[in-house]
């Protein structure tokens, strides 16, 4: 083979590596986007190489550029581009036999959150093999301050999207046991993210207990929750370290699934 033709061979591939690199580095620079000269630092190429694949990408609707900030952030094609993935993904389905696995191992029942806007919804459960167990609704919106399914996916969000949250959201008593004051749900944000799930006692049913962790997309967002639920009293003779341990790591084997890398 001639030099010319592995060029022409390589050349293709090569672009298509600066492209990726462009588009996953405006992804990890979150909402307010990325600049010219911080891009082309991020993907160690020239300023005008970075320039000419930054306009290309926002010509073709996949970036969007800020006149304000002179930055730019991921467009509507890579939108639509992410939520065809996330059809194609499914999560409910990767997530099953996560939920039934948990089941087998804790004998409680598993369940299946997704985040909604500022709620979340129940949209999969397997059930307990126990004669006194827990069953939940699917599809109803809870908030995301009550319960352990909520405040993992609330623990998981960015610390300003926390605080818009509590700007804009009553913290309502759904029983006596629903943390209702600001400064006590921050300081469980900070519990849950240093163990890496999420405990309720009667918070969003009296007589349900359960512990939880996020499920994570490809660009590291919260999609939703994983949790292991049953009677409060059976609960509080269970060693939750153990259950945490299990609903963590089933999480972590689902939000791998659907792309995320962490």
């Amino acid at each position: 083979m001639s030099l010319a033709e592995v060029q022409s061979t390589r050349e293709p591939t090569s672009g298509l590596e600066r492209v990726l690199k462009v588009i996953y580095a405006v992804s990890a620079a979150g909402a307010g986007g990325i600049g010219v000269s911080a891009l082309a630092r991020e993907i160690d190429q020239p300023k005008a190489v970075a320039h000419r694949l930054l306009k290309g990408l926002a010509a073709d609707g996949f970036l969007a550029f800020d006149d304000a900030t002179k930055c730019y952030r991921l467009g509507t094609g890579a939108l639509a581009i992410g939520m065809a993935a996330l059809r194609q993904t499914n999560v409910q389905q990767t997530a099953r036999p996560i939920l039934e696995r948990l089941v087998r191992e804790t004998q409680e029942t598993a369940t299946l959150s997704l985040k909604q806007g500022d709620s979340r919804i129940y949209v999969d459960q397997a059930l307990s093999p126990q004669e006194i167990r827990m069953s939940v609704t699917m599809g109803v919106a809870y908030p995301l301050h009550a319960g352990a399914s909520s405040k993992a996916i609330l623990a998981a969000m960015p610390d300003g999207a926390i605080e818009d949250y509590l700007a804009s959201h009553s913290l309502n008593l759904l029983t006596s046991a629903t943390i209702a004051g600001r400064h006590e749900l921050l300081q469980e944000i900070v519990q849950i993210r240093e163990r890496g799930y999420a405990i309720s006692a009667g918070e969003r049913d009296a007589g349900a207990a359960s512990v939880a962790a996020a499920v994570l997309g490809m660009a590291g967002g919260v999609l939703g929750s994983i949790s292991v639920c049953g009677p409060v009293g059976r609960f509080e003779a269970t060693d939750i370290q153990r259950l945490g341990a299990l609903v963590r790591a089933g999480a972590q084997e689902v939000s791998r699934a659907v792309g995320h890398a962490a």
